[in-house]
């Protein structure tokens, strides 16, 4: 039983501690007693008496105190900075259990390229919405990306190759890149063997690509071939190059993804299907924080689901 009282009083001794720090660092923030006594809900003689005793335990003065101003001695300067610290720590362990604990709930705002946005991120969003009622979706859909630390948005939906820095990243999935046309030009293609050939012929570049006119195709165990095309149109949008294409404008580079359906139905044609072009990747992508809000997380788990599914 003795120890029992001895843990039990240990406990409680370390909690009002952790109390006076709160109070302590209050009064540093606000600079008055007053300031913080009404920030924390409670007594200006509380604050006063929590912090008095604080420095009565370390005989140290950690505040200046006169009719107009409390200031921080050095002494308190240094303290305060170790318990902004600690207080922190302990509102993030709370925030990160209440996230784990908690519903996806609130607006969710994200941003995707436009192509994916439309084929993949909105049915996504659709189910996401279906699933979890208490959330709402504020989607930006661009060929552009949306800085990230501007705080606009919680979550990008990448595709391609990452060059961004001080984010988060989760790959959700990959996606192959495919030479296409319309059947209007198969005559001209049929009859391809060699990647070289394709640069006589009308090529579409997407500009919103990095480099768009050149171009690696691999077989096998044999060489790569390097390619440089020279496009008759030039467009900065994925779904524009696709109509163009579907147009029998001429031949591109399109993601498997924007046109899995016009393969199946026959709209567009796959040219050279035994030569590949580099894989891409699929990617969540986070500005940098400690923890993730539920609705974020629900979402991420979710739309990463359906690629599986897909696969």
């Amino acid at each position: 039983m003795p120890i029992a009282n001895n843990t039990e009083e240990s406990v409680a001794g370390k909690l009002a501690n952790l109390k006076r720090l709160a109070y302590f660092a209050a009064v540093v923030e606000t600079g008055s007693f007053t300031a913080a006594a009404d920030r924390l809900g409670i007594t200006k003689a509380v604050v006063s008496q929590q912090v008095a005793r604080l420095e009565r335990e370390f005989h140290t003065t950690l505040l200046t105190r006169t009719t107009r101003k409390v200031a921080p001695t050095d002494a308190g300067r240094i303290f305060y900075q170790r318990c902004a610290s600690i207080l922190k720590e302990a509102g993030d362990a709370f925030h990160e259990l209440g996230e784990v604990a908690s519903e996806p709930s609130g607006t969710l705002r994200l941003t995707a390229p436009l192509d994916y946005g439309i084929t993949a991120v909105v049915p996504a969003i659709t189910e996401f919405t279906r699933r979890y009622p208490q959330c709402k979706v504020d989607a930006v859909f661009s060929d552009q990306s949306l800085d990230l630390m501007s705080g606009q948005v919680e979550l990008a939906i990448r595709v391609g190759w990452l060059s961004e820095l001080n984010v988060q990243t989760r790959q959700i999935g990959t996606f192959r890149q495919l030479l296409v046309a319309a059947p209007s030009l198969s005559r001209q293609v049929v009859q391809l063997e060699q990647p070289q050939y394709i640069s006589e012929l009308p090529f579409v570049a997407n500009t919103a690509l990095r480099d768009p006119c050149n171009w690696s195709f691999s077989r096998g165990e044999l060489e790569p071939q390097h390619v440089t095309v020279h496009p008759v149109i030039s467009l900065d949008a994925t779904l524009g190059v696709r109509e163009a294409v579907r147009q029998g404008a001429g031949l591109s580079v399109l993601p498997d993804f924007a046109v899995a359906d016009d393969l199946k139905s026959g709209t567009l044609i796959q040219v050279l299907p035994k030569w590949g072009l580099p894989s891409g990747g699929i990617h969540a992508v986070f500005p940098t924080a400690r923890f993730r809000p539920a609705k974020v997380r629900a979402f991420v788990d979710l739309i990463q689901e359906r690629i599986s599914l897909s696969a």
